[in-house]
């Protein structure tokens, strides 16, 4: 695969060094069995003390230099294997903060997890067990027959029936064992995304008392990987034991032939033992060949599947040389817009949207649930690309523009509230890494956060827990919405950010954002009609296509959708004591 020349590339020279390290140690290891038939043929039965010390003294040199060997071969394989397994981490990483959402998506957050451990893991595994073992085996295997074979062609006859048996076992055991092995990489999947999902919504199966069903979901995807696993090592399991059956059957079939010939007077006793030495390097060689294809079966199916994050095409795409039309600064245009979601029949969630946003206007976006609002504005950082037509923002086509560059004149208040581990200052600088801390004082007070922070101990280093559990649901809003200000973009999103805040409080924020931030182009999303009457205009969604678009004041009288919406939130009854209250006032 394209994706793996990269590393082909940065460890061939490690690789080479390690080859020729293991070809040393096996040469090493071949010679000794001659030699010892020259010990026992000339020296022992010559009555030469001095040959057998001689060559004695020789097989111990060879035994050091082999295991010099082997101990750089051990540290070449363990640090390559080591660095190999950090980088591909990093680089799958990486290229999934490239990939767009569709493709997340589509991949599943929990296969991605599963594929930047437990894969790479299974590949460095691998890499490690070749350079240290699977290099060695093939040489000491091939080697082993011609040192056998040139010893004694009788005896050689063994290996000729011996050697093709375990060939093909062993390709019966990659034929076997890989689907299995993919398999249970997509059950091991599996199992993380649902208990990722229970962790996630831990609050909710406590709140509702489903442990049970939490537990025997867990059970079912944890059952299925136990027997995927079990399959798949049962096949792994099957051809160890067979291969040593095949080989230690050839090595007593060769003692056997060779006890007759030393009784005949036609074969050295010598050459009997160095065959039987042969025969055990070729028996250890193919047991370790036979392993190693099992790590390989494994391997493989993880390597396909970090293959396939890998040669995702990036999303960030674009010409990075487009310079920015200074009076277009914040403006927004959408030209004939559609969107559909991969792979979803039926209507498209957006149809033919038009609709152009000033530079420094506030444009509110209200609608019924499901009716494209969020889709809508995630088309503008390029979160999602549009299926049809065009998104212009400050002037410019946005597919003109790589997303990092586009998204560096926008924040977003997206309306699920992510905080990350660490002090309020950490997340408050997520928006902008420079900020000084009146910079970020004047952000929070905008979005009315400075007052409740300041009460806290520790003020602006308080330490936040993982997705800010020790924060409440509007304090967690807030600090959001503050991170976002940070930045001072030229276009702020808010997706119904201000769910959990009290109607007071998101009056002072709608009022400090007016005040404060002026020529900033602020989109709101908002379920409360409250929170979009005082926009300079309000867009109503319906079905994915714009039903009305005006004031509040104006879409009362010309927009049936909107009008719906208005009326089921104040409610009639309201509205006649607002009425009545009004004209108690007039005649006091």
């Amino acid at each position: 695969m394209a994706a793996w020349d990269k590393y082909t590339a940065k460890y061939w020279r490690q690789a080479a060094l390690a080859a020729v390290v293991v070809t040393v140690e096996t040469l090493c290891d071949l010679a000794q069995p001659t030699i010892m038939e020259k010990i026992i043929d000339v020296g022992v039965a010559g009555r030469r003390l001095d040959y057998v010390l001689e060559m004695g003294g020789l097989m111990l040199l060879l035994t050091g230099a082999g295991a010099l060997a082997a101990l750089l071969r051990n540290y070449l394989a363990s640090h390559v294997s080591q660095r190999l397994g950090a980088d591909l981490r990093l680089d799958v990483y990486a290229k999934i903060q490239t990939l767009s959402f569709d493709r997340i998506n589509r991949l599943e957050p929990a296969s991605l997890v599963t594929r930047v451990t437990n894969d790479v893991t299974q590949v460095q595994t691998l890499v490690n067990g070749l350079m240290r073992i699977a290099l060695k085996a093939p040489l000491l295997c091939l080697g082993g027959l011609v040192m056998a074979t040139l010893l004694n062609q009788t005896l050689a006859a063994v290996l000729a029936v011996v050697v093709p048996l375990v060939g093909i076992m062993i390709a019966a055991n990659i034929k076997l064992g890989l689907p299995r092995f993919v398999r249970m990489q997509a059950a091991l999947d599996r199992m993380n995304s649902v208990m990722r999902e229970y962790l996630s919504g831990i609050r909710v199966v406590k709140a509702f008392n489903r442990f049970s069903y939490e537990v025997d979901r867990f059970s079912g995807a944890n059952e299925a990987f136990y027997q995927r696993s079990v399959s798949a090592g049962r096949t792994m399991a099957v051809f160890g034991p067979c291969v040593g059956v095949v080989v230690n059957i050839g090595i007593v079939t060769a003692f056997w032939l060779g006890g007759l010939g030393v009784r005949a007077g036609e074969i050295p006793v010598g050459h009997v033992v160095a065959f039987i030495n042969y025969m055990m390097q070729i028996m250890f060689a193919l047991m370790i060949m036979s392993m190693v294809f099992g790590l390989f079966v494994r391997a493989k199916a993880s390597a396909e599947r970090l293959g396939e994050v890998l040669e995702q095409p990036s999303d960030d795409q674009g010409d990075e040389v487009v310079a920015w039309l200074p009076g277009e600064m914040g403006g927004i245009a959408f030209e004939d817009v559609s969107f559909s979601y991969e792979g979803k029949t039926g209507a498209p969630v957006l149809q033919r949207i038009n609709l152009s946003c000033r530079p420094g206007e506030t444009v509110a976006i209200i609608g019924s649930t499901g009716a494209g609002k969020s889709t809508l504005v995630n088309l503008i950082p390029r979160f999602y690309e549009a299926t049809a037509g065009t998104i212009k923002v400050h002037g410019i086509d946005v597919r003109c523009v790589s997303p990092r560059r586009l998204r560096e004149t926008i924040a977003m208040v997206p309306q699920k509230t992510v905080l990350f581990t660490g002090t309020i200052l950490d997340n408050l600088k997520i928006g902008n890494e420079t900020a000084t801390l009146p910079e970020l004082e004047r952000a929070a007070r905008m979005a009315q956060a400075h007052e409740f922070i300041a009460s806290f101990p520790e003020g602006y280093q308080t330490l936040i827990g993982r997705g800010g559990v020790n924060l409440s649901g509007g304090q967690k809003q807030r600090i959001a919405i503050a991170r976002a200000l940070v930045r001072q973009p030229a276009i702020l999103i808010l997706d119904d950010c201000t769910s959990a805040v009290d109607v007071v409080t998101e009056a002072k924020i709608r009022d400090a954002l007016h005040r404060s931030a002026a020529g900033m182009t602020v989109l709101v999303i908002a379920q409360r009609i409250t929170s979009v009457m005082q926009a300079d205009r309000i867009v109503v969604l319906d079905e994915g296509e714009i039903v009305g678009s005006g004031t509040h004041a104006a879409l009362l009288k010309t927009c049936a959708v909107y009008g719906e919406i208005f009326h089921s939130q104040i409610g009639k009854e309201m509205q006649a004591y607002v009425r009545a209250q009004s004209g108690n006032d007039e005649t006091h």
